[in-house]
């Protein structure tokens, strides 16, 4: 988890003249902390004493800002659940020292930490943005100057002394993203992220444009952090000519819990009695099995067409418009930290972070 050295944050620029909001940025790896070096040519993580180097304009910000870096920096396809609870413990202990936090992390798997973070942090009342670049920051052409500026100002951006985006969120490419609503879409545009059944919480051009009617307004309420997280989770995505005997393999699964179902269009999947029988059999044995769509947008509609009839009959449980990613962030959430089955039922129904429409 790192040890107690990692938890003193490095702080690179500290305004004692003008101290309107302060803010932590979390470096905890991925492709915008990177610069290549001068002799071999290969990307290396930079210190981020000279941050200041690459990006000047920050010191034009009435802001304090602190930074924490991972002792362990990782590549974001290494992620996992021990990362979520180190990167939560981290914003908790840190929580009311801070008006906001900024996360700089790997693009591939962004969604999913920003989905199961927002599972994680009940009752949360301050702005974290998460950002990264498809470019190191020390390349001339790079997004990751664009994308961390203006990630800074919207994590201090109060209005009458009220956050105005108190939510995890994704920044890129000028747009702001609720979190557990977005998809990485492609990996070589500078537009990588999309989120098409939510819209923009702002969009950045030569002012910052909130939407503010869809952005979740703060309780209050004192933060809460759950730190259990439970891996017996599948996902199997459908396709045609998927095999009895794969779909077989997947649900007996040795300690398997729930499975995320990808299926066609609105819900839809193969009739065929085998893999009806095959699910119903794993449900009967106590698995939840969840059903998502695998469009990029729309929602799950069970019983819609005659190819999902079947699957409302045996008892799967809808996600609607929920990402892929927010299914599985949230399943593992569930079923770390709710007991009674009913309740998990109840709440994979219900959206507990804006992360699905009903």
């Amino acid at each position: 988890m790192g040890s107690d050295r990692s938890l003193q944050p490095i702080n690179i620029f500290h305004n004692v003249m003008n101290q309107n909001r302060s803010l932590l940025v979390i470096y905890t790896g991925g492709t915008i902390g990177m610069v290549q070096d001068s002799e071999s040519g290969s990307l290396l993580p930079f210190n981020f004493e000279n941050l200041y180097q690459y990006i000047p304009i920050l010191k034009n910000f009435n802001y304090t800002i602190d930074f924490y870096v991972f002792d362990t920096l990782i590549d974001s396809s290494n992620v996992s659940p021990a990362f979520w609870i180190q990167l939560a413990e981290v914003i908790e202990s840190r929580y009311e020292s801070y008006d906001g936090f900024v996360v700089l992390h790997g693009t591939d798997t962004m969604s999913f930490s920003a989905a199961m973070l927002s599972f994680m942090l009940e009752n949360l009342n301050k702005p974290i943005v998460f950002t990264g670049s498809q470019l190191p920051l020390g390349v001339i052409r790079t997004d990751g100057r664009d994308n961390f500026i203006n990630a800074i100002e919207i994590a201090a951006s109060y209005e009458d002394d009220m956050p105005m985006v108190p939510e995890v969120c994704v920044y890129f490419d000028n747009k702001l993203f609720r979190g557990n609503r977005t998809t990485k879409f492609n990996s070589e545009n500078f537009k990588a992220f999309l989120s098409v059944n939510y819209p923009l919480l702002a969009e950045v051009g030569v002012k910052i444009k909130y939407n503010s009617p869809y952005i979740q307004k703060p309780n209050f309420k004192k933060l809460t952090v759950y730190k259990n997280i439970d891996c017996n989770v599948a996902l199997l995505k459908l396709y045609p000519g998927i095999s009895e005997h794969l779909v077989h393999a997947v649900l007996q699964t040795m300690e398997l819990k729930a499975l995320v179902l990808e299926t066609f269009g609105s819900g839809n999947a193969p009739t065929d009695s085998w893999f009806i029988e095959a699910i119903e059999q794993a449900i009967n044995k106590g698995i939840i099995v969840y059903v998502v769509t695998q469009c990029n947008g729309g929602s799950v509609e069970i019983g819609k067409y005659e190819t999902s009839r079947d699957l409302g009959r045996i008892g799967v449980i809808s996600g609607y418009d929920i990402t892929t990613e927010a299914a599985i962030t949230k399943m593992m959430f569930l079923l770390g930290n709710v007991e009674s089955k009913e309740s998990i039922y109840q709440l994979l129904q219900t959206s507990m972070r804006g992360e699905m429409t009903i």
